[in-house]
């Protein structure tokens, strides 16, 4: 008879999402997230069946979470403008507030950017942002705050590679200054 699983999944990928965020894959043992976990290997096994399947598990948790937040400021936040830089100044005070961490998915890129699992996540997470981008610069130039000669994807491409840039940058620590100055000149591009 098989055992009942005695945690929650939903919270173990939360908690595994949590470690391999700050520590990175390579430095997260099995030991680590045992202990994180609260469950011995044979639960582990069972449950995730590797490090890497739990660590692409996370990392799609991550971009669902992100994404979500991404999608809510763009249509709650009235006005392309005042939300394309609540976007990304939530960005920039999230790297401010903890340099050290960054994003999951730039991590990962640098980390683990050649695997495929790990690779085809954050094309999906990048892809992701920029149809979002899209989409909502496209609605904010059907209601005229977007000049028609811009064009909608060309524009949601440079900010989420500029959303790239930052959170790499972030997290060399450039400082508030530095960040505010590229925000402004971000800004811009929508004029």
């Amino acid at each position: 008879m098989a055992r009942i699983r005695e945690f929650d999944m939903d919270q173990a990928v939360d908690r595994a999402m949590d470690l391999f965020w700050r520590q990175g894959y390579a430095e997260t043992s099995l030991q680590d997230l045992l202990k994180e976990l609260s469950i011995g290997s044979g639960s582990f096994y069972a449950a995730f069946g590797s490090k890497e399947q739990l660590y692409v598990r996370s990392l799609d948790r991550y971009i669902s979470l992100q994404g979500g937040d991404l999608e809510a400021t763009l249509d709650e936040t009235p006005g392309i403008r005042p939300a394309v830089r609540r976007v990304l100044a939530s960005l920039i005070e999230a790297d401010l507030a903890d340099p050290t961490r960054g994003c999951l998915v730039v991590n990962t890129a640098t980390e683990c950017g050649g695997h495929p699992p790990a690779a085809d996540r954050v094309n999906t997470a990048i892809r992701q942002v920029e149809s979002s981008l899209a989409g909502a610069l496209e609605r904010a130039q059907a209601r005229g705050e977007i000049s028609p000669e811009k064009n909608p994807g060309e524009l949601a491409r440079f900010l989420t590679t500029f959303i790239q840039g930052i959170r790499v940058v972030g997290g060399a620590r450039m400082g508030r200054e530095f960040m505010e100055d590229s925000l402004a000149t971000a800004m811009r591009v929508l004029d």
